[in-house]
């Protein structure tokens, strides 16, 4: 079979081992867990401010390679979450659906607060009944927090070499399961879901393999999971996508709710260091 090459604006540029290796030296231990954990508050930043999920998609990956890219000291002055809102600004920014800088900064002060549904912020659940005031933030404190959210973005800008272009694999996998025939419902969110949840992986997959191949994996696994039988032969080559990757990915998607499950039992009674 002939495989399909995918357009250049379909592609992205990726990381290489040595890149990775140095990453995970200057990470530590607990490298991977605050990634997981910035993952999540960037995607719940985007829910909580009706964003698509492709801006929220877009802010992750751009916010990873920014963390690549960048050196601990280089970042100092400014917390993890605060990047965190600089990358949900920028990609919405320049996104059809742009969100105003009081809005993230409102969203992010309610999700570092007791009041906060995420567990890592808050181990032990958030009460219902969390005084708002907790979470309120003054006119001081605003103009403050704008000032850091933009020069964030600035620093996220310059590390990225203003290279803020991102291809998701989400288009591409609703193409591809319409051309193998089997473009049901059920398959497709567990597809999505598949692709979402890989935003959260510690592989970096989006980083590391191409959307064509990201696709195809959570295609691959989705339906296995809920027994959609594919077409004969090796179909994934159709779509440029060797055997070692899609295996990898396959191990990759699967693993993560096993991750999951380890770091909401690694923080049980101590909050991610993360602000």
């Amino acid at each position: 079979m002939v495989p399909i090459p995918a357009p250049d604006h379909l592609t992205n540029s990726l990381v290489n081992p040595q890149q990775l290796l140095d990453l995970q030296n200057r990470e530590g231990e607990d490298g991977p867990s605050l990634r997981f954990a910035l993952a999540q508050l960037t995607s719940a930043a985007g829910i909580l401010l009706r964003l698509p999920q492709e801006v929220i998609a877009q802010a992750t990956v751009l916010l990873l390679r920014f963390l690549l890219s960048s050196r601990a000291e280089d970042r100092e002055g400014f917390s993890a979450k605060t990047y965190s809102a600089a990358a949900i600004y920028l990609s919405a920014k320049i996104s059809m659906t742009p969100a105003s800088p009081r809005s993230v900064i409102n969203v992010y002060a309610f999700l570092a607060s007791k009041a906060s549904p995420l567990s890592f912020v808050n181990p032990e659940g958030s009460g219902g009944d969390q005084d708002p005031n907790t979470y309120f933030v003054s006119e001081g404190t605003y103009e403050k927090e704008r000032q850091r959210l933009f020069v964030c973005e600035s620093m996220i800008l310059a590390g990225l070499g203003f290279e803020t272009h991102v291809a998701l694999p989400h288009g591409l996998a609703l193409t591809y399961l319409q051309a193998l025939g089997v473009s049901t419902s059920s398959l497709a969110k567990r597809v999505f879901e598949h692709l979402n949840g890989g935003l959260l992986s510690p592989q970096l997959l989006y980083l590391t393999h191409q959307p064509n191949a990201l696709a195809v994996g959570a295609i691959y696994l989705a339906a296995r999971e809920i027994a959609v039988k594919l077409v004969e032969q090796n179909w994934w080559e159709v779509f440029d996508v060797d055997r070692e990757d899609l295996g990898f990915l396959v191990l990759a998607f699967g693993s993560l709710e096993n991750f999951a499950a380890a770091e909401r039992e690694k923080w049980i009674g101590r909050a991610m260091p993360f602000d």
